[in-house]
């Protein structure tokens, strides 16, 4: 399901205010690297054209990011709105990311999820995602 009335177009620096609105509400987590003014800078400093909004009505009320490698790419910061949630917004979202990193010749896409967030497991199950027998590791650098 789809909603025809979602532009779903690249992030231009007009859309700012409204992403970072977006994040704190939508997104929130508290850790400093997951600042949303910090993240959208760093975003924009990488592949900004990996950075996609849902509009309607002029307004920002959904984000993907994406990231390439040259060897996996990674989706993340899904967020709709919760005023436009199960209207197909998310999974357009996704599906566009996913075209623009298979047209850089992206074999596979990454994405994680907190284990506690069945609802979202789920979304992404929807979509043809599985669960990959792996540990995922991070490191803080700050």
């Amino acid at each position: 399901m789809s909603d025809p009335t979602i532009e779903i177009r690249v992030y231009q620096d007009a859309d700012a205010e409204q992403v970072v609105a977006l994040w704190r509400e939508d997104l929130f987590d508290p850790a400093p690297h997951n600042e949303p003014e910090l993240a959208l800078r760093l975003k924009l400093s990488v592949d900004r054209e990996l950075l996609l909004v849902a509009i309607d009505a002029e307004k920002v009320i959904g984000t993907v990011m994406g990231g390439w490698d040259g060897h996996r790419g990674w989706i993340y910061s899904v967020g709709v709105r919760a005023t436009h949630r199960r209207r197909g917004i998310g999974s357009q979202l996704v599906l566009r990311m996913e075209q623009l990193l298979r047209e850089r010749g992206c074999l596979k896409i990454n994405l994680q999820v907190r284990t506690s967030n069945l609802q979202v497991i789920a979304f992404y199950e929807s979509l043809g995602f599985k669960q990959d027998a792996v540990v995922s590791l991070g490191k803080r650098l700050y």
